[in-house]
């Protein structure tokens, strides 16, 4: 073990400082010197297969007979090990993190400006009690939201509304689309007696019969109602009762994008087409379209993109119809595209009616317009409204990605990257293809979904943690603090783990 770790190791070190070693043609071809300020640790060092005896041991040692389901899981961690871009398993196998807990980590494992708040004395009293923040918040938290997520804002919000996870920022979100809507149709925020009498009894008018339109291929969490929305994999759907919502179809593009411009302007109008139609004719029918949601970027769903101007003819129909318009930056949000939120990209003066977060972001939530507010207490609501403690973290967080340019580093190392993923798909035609991304926000196709998954098993255990989305490709959500240094590294390794691919 100790002659592996040390052999892979010089093989790190000498890659590290030579070149690019599958460079192909004249997209890749320089030096990819370590950076001597760097403050983490040298490469990939894997001591076993992933999982490793102890991850494998872990759920009948700790669990036996298992408390919680562990049939997704997919190794034990060691996170006070980890550093940086480098996540630690119990097995000691320490593997480059190209997939960051599903795209939640924001500057890496340990970052110091973290530890610091952790350990700040002065902060103990947020850290050992957690307050209802939506009757007892404490002093500092109109602050730590003004400096946190007011800081960073999209454009023409003033509120927002903190939440625990992406699924209930999501479905809360819903019922502050509901309530503007019925608000609108009245007239008044006042219901009628009759509303008021039958929405505990769960019919109408009290609780109306309202829609909201979504995408195929959209995932927006495991709730009810945003299973309603969510149209991705059966197994998370399955068994479970769902609303009857219009479902439009969303662009299926042809890659490289700028090959096929005039044939996916094509695509883009039929589905705005169908999208505008679903509204008129389920409005027609008395079960209005309150609202429209959508991701700038169709993650679990397969890392689909649709071009800018898609969305910018969206928001014109949502407005044209009356509806609220929610983006769903749950995945995209924070900085990975090169821009704090995705939707920026699109270049609107009046991108969405409502914002959702969560992730990177650390805390779940969304802005929105201020009438989106509730007028009275506990429409909105749960015990906790979030965590307090990701408010602090947050903060920080922010510091670092302003002092460190990191959304101008997640442009570069895209940039890496893509060309890095072109040179892999002209490299291996049989088996990769459609690489795309924006930023570090990339992915691209496997030939099949077992081929895939026996792709991010042999990465896996080469050192490099990946994720897969939809049927057969391959998301990488590294965090912000991912150089071209670790882009080139990663490469390397991806590149070595598709040549072993029959």
């Amino acid at each position: 073990d100790v002659f592996l770790a040390l052999a892979q190791n010089l093989r790190t070190q000498i890659t590290h400082r030579i070149s690019f070693p599958f460079s192909i043609g004249h997209r890749h071809q320089q030096t990819t010197a370590k950076r001597v300020e760097e403050v983490e640790f040298d490469g990939p060092c894997m001591k076993t297969e992933v999982p490793g005896p102890r991850s494998k041991c872990c759920p009948g040692e700790h669990l036996c007979p298992p408390l919680q389901s562990v049939v997704q899981v997919n190794f034990f961690c060691d996170y006070e090990e980890s550093k940086g871009n480098y996540l630690v398993d119990v097995d000691g196998n320490r593997m480059l993190d190209v997939y960051t807990q599903i795209a939640s980590i924001p500057i890496g494992y340990n970052h110091p400006a973290l530890t610091k708040v952790m350990t700040d004395p002065k902060n103990m009293g947020t850290f050992v009690n957690r307050p209802a923040l939506g009757m007892m918040p404490p002093e500092q938290f109109s602050e730590k939201l003004v400096n946190g997520l007011m800081a960073v804002a999209p454009k023409g919000f003033s509120r927002v509304q903190t939440m625990a996870c992406g699924s209930c920022s999501n479905e809360n979100a819903y019922k502050a689309i509901f309530i503007w809507y019925r608000n609108k149709m009245r007239g008044t925020p006042e219901p009628t007696p009759e509303e008021v009498r039958t929405s505990v009894i769960n019919q109408v008018p009290g609780c109306p019969d309202l829609t909201l339109l979504s995408f195929m291929g959209g995932f927006h969490g495991r709730t009810l109602g945003c299973l309603a929305t969510t149209h991705t994999k059966a197994i998370q759907k399955l068994d479970v009762p769902s609303f009857d919502w219009p479902i439009a179809p969303f662009p299926q593009l042809r890659y490289p994008l700028d090959q096929f411009e005039r044939e996916n302007a094509r695509e883009e109008a039929r589905c705005l087409e169908e999208a505008e139609d679903l509204i008129v004719k389920w409005n027609q029918k008395g079960r209005h379209v309150a609202g429209v949601v959508i991701e700038p970027i169709q993650a679990e769903g397969g890392d689909n993109h649709a071009s800018f101007d898609f969305y910018r003819k969206l928001r014109g129909i949502t407005k044209k119809h009356g509806c609220a318009f929610l983006v769903d930056e749950v995945q995209t949000g924070g900085g990975s595209t090169g821009k704090f939120w995705a939707h920026e990209h699109w270049g609107l003066d009046d991108p969405a009616d409502i914002v959702s977060f969560s992730k990177k972001m650390l805390t779940g939530g969304y802005y929105q317009k201020d009438s989106f507010q509730p007028d009275k207490p506990f429409r909105i609501f749960n015990t906790w409204l979030g965590d307090h403690t990701k408010n602090l973290l947050l903060t920080e967080v922010i510091k670092v990605i302003k002092t460190e340019n990191l959304l101008d580093q997640a442009k570069r190392s895209g940039k890496v990257m893509l060309e890095g993923l072109y040179d892999l798909q002209d490299k291996y035609p049989h088996l990769l293809s459609k690489a795309r991304g924006i930023g570090t926000f990339c992915a691209i196709d496997v030939k099949d979904e077992d081929t895939r998954n026996l792709l991010l098993l042999k990465a896996r255990n080469k050192g490099v943690v990946l994720g897969g989305c939809g049927t057969q490709s391959i998301r990488f959500r590294p965090a912000l603090v991912f150089t071209e240094h670790h882009a080139h590294l990663f490469l390397d390794i991806f590149n070595d783990a598709i040549a072993e691919l029959k």
